[in-house]
């Protein structure tokens, strides 16, 4: 490309906006807190790489601005089929137009035109003083505009590279004679995009014919008794069409702008200004690029220092490096490469670190000395294992700057194993030192069944994620790439993937060994120098510390201890639903008057609404067949008796298969006890959530699915005690909100029920009956989810105007609840986030959307997420302090499990009373609060007894 002394480069905003959004739309642009930044990454990078790589002498970005009314006038329909814009664009605009201001770089618009008639506007006028015009813009429709002059600057597909459209290209692209043709082309065939109708019946085929043929829309029109059968009749009924059509593809160049020169000066930017904001949208590498785009190598390469210390890469004692390879995200290079964003990101590859093993006694203890010599050091284990039970150490590794990490690896022969950790273990138990790992919650159980316990304070930075964006991902490998830029070794590519040939790690050689776990702890230690201070600057430190960090420890004792289950019962229980569930088959089908597969939505559908006829607007999924889902069952459930045995069935096959069969199979060989895993990263409220077995998920609102728990017992000697918070979440909004009707209820020990329902249905409290209090009941915990009329009337069985009248009256007689919870949603429109009574954060990025129903969902989380989070905080605060106490009172109960609001413990028959008393003084006292939380103990054989 001929590159002229003054180069003016006009990039159409919109087009290179939504080409950057949607280029990462599977791995979109997060930041922590729960902003979508994908489309100002997008268009910020790829305008950045273009500065670096065409050193343009003047530059402006140009919007639309309000709407084209020069060709809505015309026709009213034009650009009407255009989806709504994606809330990340609407919101990303802002960011984008204030990252241009800061860089000196003018933004254009003219009201009622649209960008591409303002650039045609510029393009002509800069031809007139002898620039070089550069269109950046995907969009065919700038072909018309093309001259000596002026070239569209255009963003590939198909792994191409950029290309420029001058005069040759667009006439081999279109096949016209010359670019002002490409108007006749477009008008003839319609652009769907932009709803311009364009000829009938012609295409882009037939367009290229007709240009050659005809020359222009005109000619063709004038000539249309050349054309034959119903393609004439087609092009001469639309001709009006096809003449509008063309004048909507037109380009205009007399838009009202000026073009004043020195107006579009490309400028050097305001350095300051664009790292301010970068850093509060979190692009951490992106400002080196800006310096070196404008020519600033020193000052890139000193922040490139500043960001990123040297890395070696070799486990030997003579370390190779590497310089990186710097790789800029191109949205001017091939559109469907851009969505794999880590083509940008560093790998192990090409960057420079110091990882060496370690693996004398002599140096080990060397190497000790160093670790407890630090203020902070990354550890991380690597096991044969997930299960933390089964697990067996293979190595350790250790970081405490960025780009060194050590290797230790362990010997597969237990006693050198021993050996090598009791090396290690004054460094584990030295509470000085400050212990960082991801997922630390394994770490620490796998070096506890080596008797090691890891002291003194302790970081993980997946839990510092977690709390930080709870919505988020939480992986290494996910933070690592999204904080550092940086994507690691994929453990696929060292042990291959699952299945009977893959290796363990031990199997692979001691260099690859070092490289991917070193690896894990130098990635570990960065992420915790960023996520340490933003703990801090979110006010979120005394959560992590005093909460979580604790909790942590408490949990991976709960998950070592296990409970037990009654195996003869669950075989017994098995075998009676077996039956239960052909004998509810056999009724079905009976009823159905055919056998069918009851397992099959597609049959199941066909004899419900074909064959019953019981929903003449029956809904179909996207592959056609009827949905037979559970809420569309309980729709149905009084109008035929089919509907009850079905949901029976599925209520009974589902406890089989998930709770009665699959239990037995998760007991451990090792101690005979069912070992769940607790996740604090999971729920977004904060509340804990289990898994193998999912424990929050056993159904309790049927007799049989409570019986499961019957399955969970104590062992010999011992009885299970259970503690459940009374009505926590009720006690916690009254508490909040300073509903004062609601307060004295609780204060005055009333049900909480029974006295709601007295106010609605405005009885005495003695006169409530049981559907009263149940409906009460219905509205005071929806009032919590934010439940509309039209959902409790489907609840509840009422009317919608019944429902309606129902939550008025509640609103009535507990007036501040409605105020709080209006309040609540405008102080997260104000600040973009809530908090629970301990300072836990919840961001709610739709709480400003444009759209209704993603804006109501985010205004009922507003309500919701303190009261659930409270809940959850209050019930770990209780889990810390009765863990304390006991071990302060050398007691032998332990704590097993944790659902919902409730404590599960196993308690030695001779510390039942003590222990009780421990625990529901703890969990009653576990905050202070005008409300009193209320907590109920029981005790028992089993689960079943003691809840």
């Amino acid at each position: 490309m001929n590159h002229s002394d003054k180069r003016l480069f006009l990039i159409d905003a919109y087009a290179m906006i939504f080409r950057g959004y949607y280029a990462l739309i599977r791995n979109p642009r997060v930041t922590s807190k729960g902003v979508d930044v994908s489309a100002v990454f997008g268009f910020t990078n790829s305008l950045i790489e273009l500065i670096r790589r065409e050193k343009p002498t003047h530059l402006a970005v140009v919007f639309d601005v309000g709407k084209a009314t020069v060709r809505t006038e015309e026709f009213a329909d034009y650009k009407s089929n255009r989806s709504e814009t994606p809330e990340a664009i609407k919101k990303g605009i802002p960011i984008i137009q204030a990252i241009l201001k800061a860089m000196h770089i003018p933004i254009l618009g003219v009201e009622g035109y649209e960008a591409d008639d303002v650039i045609g506007t510029i393009a002509k006028k800069a031809e007139v003083k002898d620039y070089q015009v550069l269109m950046v813009t995907p969009d065919k429709d700038f072909a018309q505009l093309v001259t000596e002059k002026i070239k569209m600057y255009k963003p590939a597909r198909k792994g191409g590279g950029i290309e420029i459209w001058g005069i040759d290209e667009v006439k081999e692209k279109f096949e016209v004679e010359e670019p002002k043709q490409v108007i006749d082309y477009l008008g003839m065939m319609g652009d769907s995009v932009d709803n311009i109708p364009g000829l009938q019946g012609v295409g882009e085929k037939t367009a290229k014919k007709f240009i050659k043929q005809y020359g222009s829309m005109e000619n063709l029109l004038q000539n249309t008794n050349e054309l034959k059968g119903k393609l004439k009749e087609k092009v001469e009924n639309s001709a009006e069409l096809g003449i509008l059509s063309k004048k909507l593809a037109t380009i205009l160049t007399d838009a009202p702008i000026d073009f004043k020169e020195e107006d579009y000066d490309l400028e050097e930017p305001d350095f300051q200004k664009v790292k301010e904001i970068f850093e509060e949208i979190e692009f951490r590498r992106m400002y080196q690029n800006l310096y070196r785009a404008f020519g600033n190598e020193q000052e890139s390469q000193e922040l490139r220092a500043k960001s990123q210390e040297p890395r070696v890469k070799s486990p030997d004692s003579k370390a190779k490096t590497q310089k990186p390879v710097a790789r800029q995200l191109d949205l001017f290079a091939d559109f469907e490469a851009l969505d794999q964003a880590t083509s940008t990101k560093k790998t192990f590859e090409n960057n420079d670190c110091l990882y060496q093993f370690i693996d004398t006694p002599k140096a080990q203890k060397i190497l000790v000395q160093n670790l407890m010599n630090q203020k902070a050091v990354c550890f991380d284990t690597e096991t044969t294992s997930l299960d933390e039970l089964e697990a067996e150490l293979i190595g350790m590794s250790f970081s405490y700057k960025k780009g060194l990490a050590y290797y230790v690896p362990l010997s597969e022969n237990r006693e050198e194993c021993w050996a090598t950790l009791e090396i290690f273990r004054p460094f584990f138990e030295k509470e000085e030192v400050l212990k960082i790992a991801h997922n630390m919650k394994y770490d620490y159980k796998v070096l506890m069944n080596y008797n090691i316990e890891v002291k003194g304070n302790l970081f993980c930075t997946m839990i510092a994620h977690y709390l930080l964006n709870p919505d988020g991902r939480h992986s290494m490998d996910y933070l690592s790439e999204m904080y550092l830029d940086y994507k690691p070794i994929a453990i696929e590519t060292l042990i291959g993937k699952k299945g009977k040939n893959q290796k363990t790690l031990r199997q692979i050689g001691l260099k690859e060994q070092t490289n991917y776990a070193a690896e894990d702890a130098d990635v570990t230690f960065q992420l915790y120098e960023i996520f340490e201070p933003q703990l801090k600057k979110e006010n979120l430190e005394s959560v992590f510390y005093q909460m979580e960090i604790p909790l942590m420890k408490v949990l991976a004792k709960m998950e070592l201890e296990g409970i037990a289950l009654n195996t003869n019962w669950l075989n017994q229980e098995s075998e009676d639903l077996e039956n239960d569930l052909k004998a509810l088959s056999e009724k079905i089908f009976e009823i159905s008057e055919e056998e069918f597969n009851l397992n099959s939505p597609k049959q199941l559908g066909l004899i419900l609404f074909d064959k019953l006829k019981l929903d003449p607007k029956a809904k179909k999924t996207k592959t056609g067949q009827y949905s037979t889902s559970e809420s569309v069952l309980q729709k149905l459930k009084n109008k035929h008796d089919i509907i009850q045995y079905i949901l029976e069935y599925r209520t009974y096959q589902k406890l089989k298969s998930t709770y009665v069969d699959a239990l037995p199979e998760q007991i451990s060989p090792k101690d005979g006890r069912v070992h769940t895993r607790f996740s604090q990263t999971t729920a977004s409220t904060g509340r804990l959530s289990s898994l193998n077995p999912n424990l929050q998920n056993i159904p309790i609102r049927t007799k049989r699915g409570q019986q499961i728990r019957g399955a969970f017992i104590a062992k010999e000697n011992c009885k299970l005690i259970a503690a459940d918070y009374s009505q926590i979440e009720l006690r916690l909004i009254a508490e909040i909100s300073g509903e004062r009707n609601m307060i004295k209820a609780f204060q005055d020990g009333e049900d909480i029920h029974a006295s709601t329902a007295s106010k609605l249905f405005k009885i005495p409290l003695n006169e409530v009956t049981k559907t009263q209090r149940s409906q009460a009941k219905n509205v005071n915990f929806g009032i919590i989810y934010g439940q509309s009329a039209f959902a409790l009337a489907e609840q509840t069985g009422l009317s919608r105007k019944e429902a309606k009248a129902l939550i008025d009256t509640y609103y009535a007689n507990y007036p501040t609840l409605k105020e709080f919870m209006a309040n609540q949603v405008q102080k997260a429109r104000e600040l973009g986030y809530v908090e629970t009574i301990f300072g836990r954060r919840r961001h709610l990025k739709d709480i400003n959307s444009n759209n209704f129903v993603v804006k109501g969902h985010a205004e009922r989380n507003a309500v919701n997420a303190p009261i659930q989070g409270s809940a959850a905080d209050i019930i770990k605060i209780a889990m810390i302090n009765i863990d304390k106490a006991l071990t302060e009172q050398n007691l032998q109960t332990k704590m097993l499990l944790q659902v919902h609001d409730e404590l599960i413990f196993e308690v030695p028959t001779d510390e039942i009373t003590q222990v009780s008393n421990i625990i529901k003084t703890e969990m009653e006292n576990a905050v202070e609060t005008k409300v009193p939380l209320t907590v109920e103990i029981g005790i028992g054989d089993n689960w079943l007894e003691a809840h």
